[in-house]
């Protein structure tokens, strides 16, 4: 079986013809147009150049930022405003234009000015290490410019003594750490130290305080015993006898009151005989006196 041919719709050849010429009629307009974009953001940033070297920058920022927005091929309106920020102390504004400015430039010397620019505000903000790689880049772009290299080699040399600064600074921020810690350990140590020897004069004392407890008890007991034991004797013996009261027993080997005022009576009896006696035999031998004494 044979392969028949494939059938295609034939097309005008007029309609085709039509199609090319209005394609070819667009991109002749679309150019024309960028081409008088382009003309007239050139003009817009030549009158910003002119009012800022009138030093009318406010008129001058919005010239720029309408060529800006005329035409997205004109490089040097992102490169010029950056400029004035710049030189006005603006450095974040100037970043953003410079780099606009080096993605928007088609040839490589505007390509090194931008970086070579933004390697300048990276100066101004002490960030060396972003300044190197601008530089490299702007020399990428025209290794032949001496500008560019000195500035380069005055980047590296900075970033050299920042690093060199951070690392004595955090040299000295880790001693000074290594000290607190040191101390903070000491201190920790110490106050474990007070707390222990704490804990054995508190069980110390607790001992101390149980021995003067029991000899306390043991001394208020001997003590209560004595007071019960003497103040009851004195208050039996001070203890005058009322009517109705039954005399005091004595205690065994023991003479109650009476039984000694008896025998002081016997022995006071007994010892006025004698001397009676002895006063008889003295008057039986003794002459009568009848004087009498005045």
């Amino acid at each position: 079986m044979k392969n028949s041919p494939i059938k295609m719709k034939n097309i005008p050849i007029l309609f085709l013809l039509l199609f090319m010429v209005k394609v070819i009629t667009a991109q002749e307009v679309d150019v024309k147009e960028k081409a008088k974009a382009l003309k007239t953001s050139k003009n817009l940033t030549w009158e910003g150049n002119r009012n800022l070297s009138d030093n009318n920058f406010i008129q001058a920022e919005v010239d720029y930022r309408m060529a800006i927005a005329k035409s997205s091929e004109n490089a040097a309106a992102p490169y010029n405003l950056g400029n004035a920020y710049y030189n006005n102390e603006t450095y974040s504004e100037a970043f953003g234009r410079f780099k606009e400015a080096g993605e928007t430039a088609t040839t490589k010397q505007e390509k090194h000015k931008a970086y070579h620019n933004m390697g300048n505000v990276f100066m101004k903000r002490k960030e060396y290490d972003k300044a190197v790689e601008a530089y490299k880049e702007a020399l990428r772009n025209n290794p032949k410019d001496e500008e560019t290299r000195y500035n380069l080699a005055l980047a590296k040399e900075l970033l050299k003594k920042q690093q060199d600064e951070n690392k004595d600074k955090n040299d000295e921020n880790k001693d000074q750490q290594d000290q607190q810690d040191k101390k903070d350990q000491d201190q920790n140590k110490e106050g474990d130290n007070k707390d222990e020897n704490k804990d054995k004069k508190d069980q110390g004392d607790q001992g101390d305080e149980g021995d003067k407890n029991d000899e306390g008890e043991q001394g208020d007991e001997k003590k209560d015993e004595n007071k019960e034991g003497d103040g009851d004797e004195k208050k039996e013996q001070n203890k005058k006898p009322e009517q109705g009261d039954q005399p005091q027993q004595p205690r065994p080997n023991q003479l109650s009151k009476q039984q000694v005022e008896n025998l002081l009576r016997a022995m006071q009896n007994a010892e006025k005989k004698v001397q009676d006696k002895i006063d008889a035999k003295k008057i039986k031998g003794a002459k009568v006196k009848n004087e009498k004494d005045w």
